[in-house]
């Protein structure tokens, strides 16, 4: 416990300190304000009066006071921006599903966009830590890269290095990589390796915007983040408010499935065997400014032309037909934080599955999962008209990857997880975040152990 006592008061001592200096920012920014409006006011009367050149010797000195005059604000403001490294960028902002960073591109007018985001933890595991060690990892470092050759077609990529080196169970991937062809508002095209539309984290999982320094293990053990597939689809806005998302992808190989979920049969773009195709669809309803409800599906054969089964049953080709089901909400109310998303997946031929000598597990033909999360910014309490972040959360999930088995088969219970996560977390500015998080983890059968989290994470 003392990494968690240690991390909340380091934390909560810096976040002040921030604060602090974020009330002085604000007075800068002010005075930035005063400046920029002062720059502008020099400049339209520096152009009038050299319009009206040769001028009375008069106006020949207003217009010498006028530019010294500007030169010294032009300094000021020089400096002021170099002290507090102010950002000349438009503000990130959320495009057609993706993250902010991610969606860079498609606010340019034409040319290159590079973006990214970055993020590390400190793994201290807790009393019964069992034959597990204590970690620290740089998690991830992604780099975006997009290119907008025209108003209506433009190329996004996304690159990910994970865990520092392609030497310790580290790689380097490609997570996205997509052309898409702006036709309509209402419907546009996707073509290539597309992020699978479900749920909050799998398309937008930048670190400053979610809670935790680890993904909600529902989006990582029942929706299998990051998903990706190659394939094709539409997307666009129906009407105000109301968005969709719908691909036809390549479907999961069902070989990888094992007791614990889906997750193995992730291809990732990777050769992917292409004899099984899915459907995915996703329509969202903003309901209020960062708030939304939304639902989606992914349904299909996840077979790939695979044969499935033992000496009893006999070896043959089966569909391995999936059906996951997922519901979600989002909503922010002035300083309150709030999320809650539920998820079903329904498998046929498991037992086929179960009893495959490659397999020899016990596959799950109904795995569930549910979460909900409450955080709240309180540094406006102690701090007021601050422009930082500081906010308490917690979160409660539920994944079951066992939830029904095939007749006759005994369901594996250390799969049926309770996770209480609670956690502190700090944003200087809002590209940046600091995190500090404990989890305690409680499963129907054998011990888990608790952990505590202390991390930071960026986007860029």
């Amino acid at each position: 416990m003392n990494s968690w006592r240690l991390g909340l008061v380091a934390l909560t001592v810096f976040s002040f300190a921030a604060a602090a200096r974020g009330e002085q920012r604000g007075q800068t920014d002010e005075r930035l304000k005063q400046l920029q409006e002062e720059q502008r006011k020099l400049k339209e009367e520096v152009e009038r009066l050299k319009q009206n050149l040769p001028a009375p010797a008069t106006d020949r000195k207003r217009l010498e006071e006028v530019e010294r005059r500007q030169t010294i604000v032009t300094e000021e403001l020089r400096r002021l921006r170099e002290a507090f490294v102010l950002p000349e960028t438009k503000e990130l902002k959320s495009f057609y599903g993706l993250g902010p960073a991610a969606s860079k591109v498609y606010g340019l007018e034409r040319g290159l966009s590079i973006g990214g985001y970055g993020e590390a933890n400190l793994k201290t595991l807790v009393d019964d830590k069992g034959t597990d060690n204590d970690v620290f990892d740089f998690l991830r470092l992604v780099l975006y890269v997009g290119y907008k050759f025209n108003d209506w077609i433009v190329f996004n990529s996304e690159t990910e290095f994970e865990h520092a080196s392609t030497g310790k169970k580290g790689e380097v991937s490609v997570e996205f990589a997509n052309l898409d062809f702006l036709l309509h508002p209402a419907a546009n095209v996707r073509f290539g390796l597309v992020l699978v539309p479900v749920g909050f984290i799998n398309e937008i999982h930048e670190p400053p915007f979610f809670f935790g320094n680890v993904r909600p293990p529902v989006e990582t053990v029942i929706l299998p983040s990051t998903w990706r597939a190659n394939g094709l689809g539409f997307y666009g806005e129906l009407a105000p408010g109301l968005t969709y998302r719908t691909y036809g992808i390549t479907s999961l190989d069902a070989s990888g499935f094992r007791s614990s979920g889906i997750r193995g049969g992730r291809q990732s773009g990777s050769l992917e065997r292409a004899e099984d195709f899915s459907w995915v669809g996703r329509l969202d309803y903003a309901f209020w400014p960062n708030s939304f409800v939304g639902v989606s599906a992914y349904i299909g054969d996840q077979g790939q032309g695979r044969a499935y089964g033992d000496s009893t049953l006999g070896q043959r080709e089966a569909g391995v037909f999936l059906q996951l089901y997922e519901a979600h909400m989002q909503w922010r109310w002035q300083r309150l934080e709030f999320r809650a998303l539920g998820a079903v997946t329904l498998l046929d031929n498991a037992t086929r599955l179960t009893v495959d000598p490659k397999i020899n597990q016990p596959i799950g033909n109904r795995l569930i999962g549910y979460y909900a999360e409450i955080g709240y910014d309180v540094l406006p309490w102690f701090v007021p008209n601050t422009t930082q972040y500081l906010a308490p959360w917690f979160r409660y999930s539920r994944t079951d990857t066992q939830q029904g088995v095939p007749t006759g088969v005994r369901a594996d219970n250390r799969h049926d997880r309770h996770y209480f996560e609670a956690g502190i977390q700090y944003k200087p500015i809002p590209q940046v975040v600091l995190k500090l998080d404990y989890r305690n983890l409680d499963a129907e059968t054998g011990t888990l152990p608790d952990e505590v989290r202390i991390g930071a994470g960026f986007v860029f």
